[in-house]
């Protein structure tokens, strides 16, 4: 089950626009602590910008939503990029775009397409990704069988996220929640039911859009 989207990964872009320029930074949070800490050390980093326009939403439900205009015109900045992450569904997410002014004014119509813009390519550097309830299995094998099961992994009915060699060989296996039986059912068939299952657990786990 998706839960939510999100940011893959913290980037940043940046686009000259009337010879103002703007440089959006992106960066997954789970906090608003963490979103403030993000926006400070943006603003310390540009401290001769002209303004440095922040926006986040925090929840699997968006149900924490803030921005700030920084002194650019009310509602032409922050607000539009927060509308813009609640109709695109993204959340977990911070954004902060910076903006050297250029000395042409664009107006309230090309501010918002100013900062929405340079947002979305943002968002476009970061990557988007989707957080799914997933099923995570730990089996112990024996050796022989590693090479076999790295094969079936290409198959795309499981990934291999962690491997811990002892005596045995440990994996922690990731799996569709409705593919976890029929993953069972591979290791017991193609170890000769000698794989042991350790734990069966499900956790929120990124898997990139395509």
């Amino acid at each position: 089950m998706i839960q939510y989207k999100t940011v893959a990964k913290e980037a940043q872009a940046e686009q000259i626009i009337d010879k103002s320029r703007f440089i959006a930074y992106v960066k997954h949070v789970e906090s608003k602590e963490e979103a403030d800490a993000f926006i400070a050390s943006i603003r310390a980093m540009h401290k001769t910008a002209t303004h440095n326009v922040p926006a986040f939403v925090i929840g699997d439900q968006f149900q924490l939503q803030w921005a700030s205009d920084d002194g650019e015109p009310q509602g032409t900045s922050g607000a539009p990029m927060v509308q813009m992450l609640v109709k695109e569904g993204i959340t977990n997410v911070c954004i902060v775009v910076t903006r050297y002014f250029g000395g042409i004014k664009l107006g309230t119509g090309g501010l918002v397409r100013a900062y929405t813009s340079s947002a979305k390519l943002g968002l476009e550097a970061s990557g988007i990704c989707e957080m799914k309830e997933m099923a995570v299995m730990q089996f112990k094998v024996d050796y022989s069988f590693l090479s076999k099961i790295q094969n079936l992994a290409q198959g795309g009915k499981f990934s291999i996220e962690d491997i811990v060699y002892e005596a045995d060989v440990t994996l922690k296996i990731v799996s569709e929640i409705e593919d976890g039986d029929e993953v069972k059912s591979m290791f017991t068939n193609l170890t000769s039911a000698t794989a042991r299952l350790v734990s069966e657990t499900t956790e929120l786990t990124k898997k990139a859009l395509a």
